[in-house]
């Protein structure tokens, strides 16, 4: 159903008309109908437009009279406020090689929005308090076209909340039992790639439970949670407490931040400077465009907006599985190669479409996902539009069933020139891109900013016996721009900038730019070509590869065979590929700049080739230095590796003070010092030193608590001949790498 403003006169439909003089057997132009948001003119005409419904039966009209020519449906600039999904489906398709489109009116901005505005705010000290309609639960806010979030505490580690089967502790330390109402209140948790988000339930002494199928689908034991061997659920050794907890009262200190109370049905909002509540929206529709079974029709020009996704509100959670996908339902089939997992909510849907095209949209302020290209459909594209904003991913393609009826085979669809940013924003373990079962599909020239996980994610299945000869082949990655994936804040692991699962005959990752994947994290795991779980017969070629916190291309399992990676550019060193027949041929690493022929190729990827920003790579004083360290634990020594490149590899004895130095050869001005972790992350609690002399009199010190990232940046500003990493604690040094900017 449709909420529509007032409605307007109606008036005649306009058409294309031939120039005078043309031949009589001239393709006659397109018939175009107008809509506005408080159209109701029966003949949707420019003076007289109609309603999006009204429209569609229309077209569906003209449809079945028999189509002789494209039609146009054009939509006038304002807000369409949606209360269900608008549908289009085989009656709205195109037939004999004409299109149904349906667009943005010239110079227009038309929003369909699934938004419900909360009014009627009160003050409360420094807070606002509203009423919110029924049927309406605010799990997102946008104030003043900013998001709010729900209020939030600090994180919990797994000695106080300690996860189990069936519930958590820390009720005591957290004091959760004095809540005004602990049943709203939900635990944020992130274990490596995975995100889970699950309501309390009840407090008894120092035990939370939580809703069901939730939590049992967040633990072990079911079956269902992934592969045999995964260790990454809620009550797993890789847990490492809750992230924080919230929609709580009295969690609510921070600017931006609101609180949802069920039972008083009131939204309660801390407002940041010079903010009006009054312009506050929350999504509540779920999906707003669905093209189910539709053919040839192409979407051009809307904006979507204020989509909701209901199922994290729900006792169902969000028991993530992987890329933004969750484990459903109380039972279920078991299942080690995620068959049977769910997609988000999606603002546009499109099920066994054929020739169906999203050009040039906006996807903002979203609850959930962007797009989802479904259920068999094929011969279809995402082009040219702009993500930003999202709770979950941007663009899903393609199915988890690894061998689909041929009805059912995602085949030859298309992403590309999306420019995509600020997505995952609430579900942290989704993807700007996702494909499932996908073949001869095109991801090309897409702008991926500021991701909390994986960039672009290609393939499923984790090498499960049900998964290893998919339909997956023939897919192309091609000059795709992916800056800033797996940001470190969002504490998301095991991923990278490009992640590709299966076996892909003829797959091609070529002309990428891929920057910063990690960087800064603790662990070692911010891969830049993550070729993962039985990725086998894929080309890695002629990708620009920078500022990774660990392997720019990495291949390591045994079963992933006849991967190659060749004339590729990197600043970090190459790791071996693992499999039969994988290979590294001709590619160019421990750069110290980037040549002109790899700048070309970084500049060129993206929506808007040639107007990014390629990272220049800043010289490292070390390289030609001489390191050594004050013991060493195993048969490895300090010094340089064969590259060039400052490493380890080695650690030092536990002993007081332990060191690692590089001798530069002469004093020199010394920027900044990058810290690289060993993989088992064994240096923390540490200073750098520069001094001009061997005996450090008067050397620049500069503390760093914690462990050491994959890499710690340290400004030092100071000359000095010699660096050195000194621990101030126990332990060891463990440096994969150093590096010393001037």
């Amino acid at each position: 159903m449709l909420a529509q403003a007032a409605p307007a006169p109606a008036a005649s439909v306009s058409g294309s008309v031939p120039a005078s003089g043309s031949a009589a057997s001239a393709a006659p132009g397109p018939k175009t109908y107008h809509v506005a948001p408080d159209g109701s003119g029966p003949a949707c005409s420019p003076a007289r437009p109609c309603s999006l419904e009204s429209a569609r039966a229309k077209v569906r009209q003209a449809l079945a009279e028999g189509m002789d020519r494209d039609v146009r449906v054009l939509l006038a600039g304002g807000t369409y406020r949606l209360t269900a999904p608008f549908t289009l489906g085989a009656r709205d398709s195109g037939t004999g090689g004409h299109t149904v489109t349906w667009a943005a009116a010239p110079g227009q901005t038309p929003v369909l929005d699934g938004g419900v505005p909360i009014t009627g705010w009160r003050r409360e000290g420094d807070r606002v308090v509203a009423k919110v309609p029924d049927g309406v639960t605010p799990r997102q806010l946008f104030v003043g076209g900013g998001r709010a979030v729900l209020a939030r505490g600090e994180a919990c580690p797994a000695n106080v909340c300690d996860a189990t089967k069936t519930g958590m502790t820390g009720a005591r330390a957290l004091g959760i039992a004095s809540w005004k109402r602990p049943s709203d209140a939900e635990a944020v948790i992130r274990v490596r790639w995975r995100n889970y988000q699950c309501r309390v339930t009840g407090v008894e002494g120092d035990v939370i439970t939580f809703a069901q199928p939730c939590w049992g689908n967040s633990a072990s034991g079911t079956g269902r949670t992934g592969p045999a061997w995964d260790t990454t659920t809620v009550d797993s050794s890789r847990y490492r407490g809750v992230s924080f907890f919230q929609n709580a009262i009295e969690l609510l200190d921070e600017p931006g931040e609101f609180a949802w109370d069920s039972a008083a049905r009131t939204v309660t909002y801390l407002p940041r400077p010079g903010e009006d509540p009054e312009t506050a929206v929350t999504p509540v529709t779920e999906n707003l465009l669905v093209l189910d079974g539709a053919r040839d029709v192409r979407v051009e020009g809307l904006t979507f907006a204020h989509a909701a996704y209901r199922q994290p509100g729900t006792a169902e959670g969000y028991a993530g599985t992987q890329a933004g996908l969750t484990l459903t339902g109380a039972t279920g089939p078991v299942d080690h190669a995620g068959r049977f997992y769910t997609k988000p909510a999606a603002a546009v849907v499109v099920r066994g479409g054929r020739n169906v095209t999203v050009d040039g949209a906006a996807f903002t302020r979203l609850g959930g996902a962007g797009v989802i290209l479904e259920r068999g459909t094929q011969d279809s594209s995402v082009t040219r539009s702009r993500f930003t904003d999202l709770s979950s991913g941007a663009v899903y393609v393609g199915d988890m069933e690894p061998n689909p009826e041929p009805e059912l085979t995602g085949l030859r669809n298309t992403v590309s020139y999306n420019t995509i940013r600020h997505t995952g924003v609430e579900y942290t373990d989704a993807v700007g891109i996702w494909a499932g079962y996908e073949a001869e599909l095109t991801i090309d020239h897409n702008t991926l900013e500021k991701l909390p996980y994986s960039g672009i994610s290609v393939g499923w299945g984790w090498n499960q016996p049900e998964a290893r000869e998919p339909v997956l082949r023939d897919n192309k990655i091609t000059n795709n721009r992916v800056v800033d994936a797996m940001m470190v804040e969002f504490d998301q692991h095991d991923g990278g900038a490009i992640y590709t699962q299966g076996p892909q005959p003829g797959t091609v990752i070529s002309g990428n730019y891929l920057n910063r994947s990690a960087f800064g994290n603790t662990e070692r795991d911010g891969n830049g070509v993550y070729l993962d779980e039985q990725s086998s017969h894929i080309r890695v070629e002629r990708n620009v590869i920078t500022r990774v916190a660990y392997k720019w291309v990495s291949n390591w399992a045994g079963y992933g065979v006849e991967n190659i990676a060749r004339h590729n550019w990197t600043d970090t060193t190459a790791p071996a590929l693992s499999g039969r027949g994988s290979q590294m041929v001709d590619n160019h690493t421990s750069l110290r700049e980037l040549p002109p022929e790899a700048l070309e190729v970084a500049r060129r990827a993206g929506a808007s080739p040639g107007s990014g920003e390629v990272e220049r790579l800043a010289p490292d004083l070390a390289r030609d230095g001489v390191a050594s360290q004050s013991s060493t634990e195993g048969a490895a020594e300090a010094g340089l590796a064969v590259d060039g490149s400052i490493v380890t590899d080695s650690r030092t004895r536990s002993e007081p003070g332990a060191w690692w130095q590089v001798d530069l050869g002469s004093v020199r001005r010394v920027g900044s010092v990058e810290i690289w972790n060993d993989a088992s992350m064994t240096t923390a609690g540490f200073e750098v030193q520069v001094a001009a002399t061997a005996d450090f009199a008067g050397a620049r010190m500069v503390p760093v608590a914690g462990r050491a990232l994959r890499p710690s940046l340290v400004t030092v500003g100071a000359e000095g001949r010699y660096v050195r990493i000194r621990l101030t604690g126990t332990g060891r040094v463990g440096l994969s790498g150093v590096a010393v900017r001037p």
